[in-house]
């Protein structure tokens, strides 16, 4: 009886812990199927966020491959700009027109510091009115647009719409100046122009763009050229201090100066592509426009005399220099002082508690700056390509273990330097790189310019540099506008400017071997 019970409970325990053994089997075979199923599925969704992240970057063609592609590829991507049903007209997006903002905030403060005052003129200009600067007129006259119809009826006289507004300030100026008391003028207004460029590129050459056009009145030719200078130098020390873009500032050539001026200086910085562009110009007229306009006033010696004028301006085209300057294959790389957002803060596992709020704990420490939290539901990896795109300076990562261990991962954009920071530590250690990041772009742009600087003494040398390594090419000339037309035809560069800051490389021009009378700044150009 004993051993027919111990045998049924024997039974009994087999069966059972058969039962359990192809139960846990069954269990074990389905967790596992569940776990390699889960996997796959986390693989699968990290490929296709990192196909993702591929692609963004994959969107920019690559600027040794095709830099002007690059650059079309770049102000999209990084969302500057979009195409609008104007053609050769864009629509400049968030991003975009905040970096304008930016450059506009800072210039108007410096501009106003040196006693300017802003106003604004019509956007219109009566023909009559344009024409009466011969000079002016014909070298603007091939980029105008005319408006010949208001509502149903025709206009008695066309309209031009402003290329830029010297007559516009004259014709005021005109009767707004009567005595030496009146003077100086010193205006400057805030606006858009259009001009109808047959090619046009995206900030580089647009049918309109955006732009300050300062116009002062003064009573000797001597403070019209003193703030003619005041203005290139101004524009100089913003395009370095803010913008992190090296210039040689100089004067244009006789050909090469503005329609009606005396003289014309720049500002000229060169692309990564080699090529330069002129970022800014300060014109002298002279007493050219006030006697085309009649803009006289009673001196302190109680005769009637000619003022003299100036005009000075940016455009968005600055926009183009900060991407042709600084940008690299990932996108925008912006300096902190003009970044629309200067730090963007990346929370890892944003969905754990506590992962999110120490992220907004973050941006509220660091109110002294242009700040954004990424809390989108995208991948951490696609952030920070969207983040580089965007040419975000300064980049911080924030996940569970940094928060447990007190610190964060800030990532610089220009270098792609990666280091970790005590988030008690945080506001000074950003402080500082601000200020570091904006000094070492600066020497980096500076750096490409210099081995990007070459010198010619003859028309050999000269084309074997501007065909086989772009960039600026220093060389000697005569002064005759033959040798200028010479190298144009030959080489398809400019001269950009004579620099300020003059160096006797050879008595001869690099032209005609004639005595040299300046060092010219040679380039091919936007």
């Amino acid at each position: 009886m004993l051993c027919s019970t111990l045998t049924i409970g024997c039974v009994r325990h087999i069966i059972y812990s058969g039962f359990s053994a192809r139960f846990a089997g069954r269990k074990g075979k389905l967790l596992h199927e569940y776990n390699v199923k889960n996997d796959r599925t986390v693989v699968a969704e990290k490929e296709k966020d990192m196909a993702k992240e591929k692609k963004l970057v994959e969107a920019i063609t690559s600027m040794e491959e095709d830099f002007a592609q690059w650059y079309t590829d770049v102000v999209k991507k990084a969302e500057l700009i979009d195409y609008s049903a104007v053609k050769g007209c864009m629509i400049i997006k968030p991003d975009g027109y905040a970096i304008w903002e930016n450059i506009q905030h800072e210039l108007d403060r410096r501009f106003k510091e040196t006693g300017v005052e802003n106003v604004y003129m019509p956007m219109f200009i009566p023909e009559s009115l344009l024409e009466k600067e011969k000079d002016h007129v014909e070298g603007f006259a091939p980029e105008v647009a005319w408006v010949t119809y208001g509502g149903l009826n025709q206009l008695p006289e066309r309209l031009c719409v402003r290329p830029t507004s010297e007559t516009l300030f004259c014709d005021f100026y005109k009767n707004d100046i009567q005595s030496y008391r009146d003077l100086p003028k010193v205006y400057n207004q805030w606006c858009n122009v259009v001009r109808w460029e047959k090619e046009t590129r995206p900030f580089l050459r647009s049918r309109e763009f955006l732009w300050q056009e300062g116009h002062t009145a003064h009573a000797t030719a001597e403070e019209a050229e003193e703030r003619t200078i005041q203005m290139l130098n101004e524009y100089a020390d913003f395009a370095e201090q803010v913008l992190a873009i090296p210039v040689i500032k100089g004067r244009k050539t006789e050909k090469e100066k503005f329609a009606g001026a005396e003289a014309t200086y720049t500002i000229e910085a060169l692309m990564h592509d080699g090529k330069a562009l002129q970022s800014g110009t300060s014109h002298n007229f002279g007493d050219g426009f006030a006697k085309a306009f009649g803009i006289q006033f009673t001196d302190k010696d109680n005769k009637l005399k000619y003022v003299h004028q100036t005009s000075w301006g940016v455009t968005t085209r600055l926009i183009g220099a900060l991407i042709m300057v600084h940008g690299d294959n990932s996108g925008l790389v912006l300096p902190p002082k003009v970044a629309p957002t200067q730090v963007v803060i990346i929370p890892i596992q944003q969905r754990k508690e506590g992962v999110l709020d120490k992220a907004y704990e973050l941006k509220d420490r660091l109110s002294n700056f242009r700040v954004k939290v990424d809390d989108t539901d995208k991948s951490p990896g696609w952030k920070f390509a969207e983040a580089e795109m965007r040419g975000i300076p300064v980049r911080v990562e924030i996940g569970p273990k940094d928060i447990e261990a007190g610190k964060c991962v800030l990532a610089r954009r220009d270098t792609g330097e990666k280091l970790e920071c005590a988030l008690d530590e945080l506001e000074a250690k950003i402080a500082e790189l601000m200020e570091t990041i904006q000094k070492d772009m600066l020497e980096k742009a500076r750096k490409h310019r210099e081995s990007h600087t070459y010198v010619a003494k003859n028309m050999e040398e000269m084309g074997n540099i501007l065909n086989n390594t772009p960039g600026f090419v220093k060389a000697m000339w005569c002064g005759c506008q033959e040798c200028e037309d010479k190298i144009k035809e030959q080489f398809a560069a400019t001269s950009r400017c004579m620099p300020f800051e003059q160096e006797e490389l050879s008595d001869v021009c690099v032209c005609c071997g004639k005595k040299a009378k300046k060092m010219v700044v040679w380039g091919k150009a936007y």
